[in-house]
């Protein structure tokens, strides 16, 4: 069986049910239940918390879990990232008070910084130089700088309205940029069989999510211009439709580019054109 940890909650929770249920895996029918035993699948989904992920991960005790980059880079553990997910995107910046003079990196020289995330903050800042000394919260770290803990602080920042309803403003360049990754544990091979399957599934999702399916039809004499137009993968499918004059079209398109792509296509000579969304892949 492939041990498998997913989020309990959180940000990243939802969004890796979904993915893992639309991969065709069986999860937790009640939110009690912390481990779910999937026989047809070879695999046991283990619910902990976000934080805790890569720790179990990395020190072997679960093959692999899906969890944040930034998550996994503050762990410190052995754990390795093997597959971008697409989804939780965030930004960890520096946010300072409106009124306070920080503008770049180097005005953190000698400050305290408050954070959830303290290892990956002081090793960002001993990769670029500044000697400054990083506190460690849980939680609720905007009101750090107002209580006197800490002269400014580092925190994932999404819409940024947080940091202005606490009077932070967010400054110097961002720490890093993260989203949901499937991570692996360093004694399972990467070339693993469970693995591969696991990742080629939730590859598929991906794919699934990211693109639609487009038919059209097309006078043959324009095949060649509405090809450029949508070239698909590797190539589109091409029928002959009862008039000989006229081809079908199949092809994988980007969703976010699709009105774009309609258009287009109606202005080369596309008649009937029809999207269909897709519900998994195998690219």
């Amino acid at each position: 069986m492939l041990r498998i940890a997913v989020p309990n909650k959180g940000m990243l929770s939802e969004p890796a049910w979904n993915m893992l249920s639309e991969a065709g895996y069986r999860l937790r029918s009640n939110p009690r239940q912390l481990v779910v035993e999937d026989p047809d699948n070879q695999i046991e989904l283990f619910y902990l918390r976000p934080l805790d992920i890569a720790v179990y991960v990395g020190s072997g005790t679960i093959d692999c879990g899906i969890t944040g980059e930034d998550l996994l880079k503050n762990s410190g553990t052995a754990a390795l990232e093997h597959l971008p997910l697409g989804f939780g995107a965030s930004t960890f910046r520096f946010a300072a008070p409106n009124e306070s003079s920080f503008s770049k990196l180097e005005d953190i020289e000698g400050k305290r910084v408050g954070t959830s995330f303290d290892k990956l903050v002081h090793d960002y800042l001993v990769e670029h130089g500044i000697n400054a000394e990083t506190i460690h919260l849980d939680g609720a770290v905007e009101s750090s700088v107002q209580l006197g803990v800490a002269d400014l602080i580092a925190d994932v920042v999404s819409t940024g309205t947080t940091l202005r309803n606490a009077g932070l403003r967010i400054f110097a360049d961002p720490i890093m940029h993260s989203q949901a990754c499937l991570i692996r544990s360093p004694r399972l091979d990467e070339n693993d069989e469970r693995l591969t399957i696991l990742s080629r599934r939730l590859e598929g999702v991906i794919t699934a999510q990211r693109y639609v399916l487009m038919d059209y039809d097309i006078p043959i004499s324009k095949v060649s211009a509405a090809v450029a137009v949508t070239p698909g993968f590797e190539s589109p499918t091409i029928s002959p439709l009862h008039d000989k004059q006229w081809n079908a079209v199949r092809v994988m398109v980007p969703k976010a580019k699709v009105n774009q792509l309609m258009d287009k296509l109606y202005e080369v000579g596309a008649r009937g054109i029809i999207v269909t969304s897709l519900t998994a892949s195998r690219i």
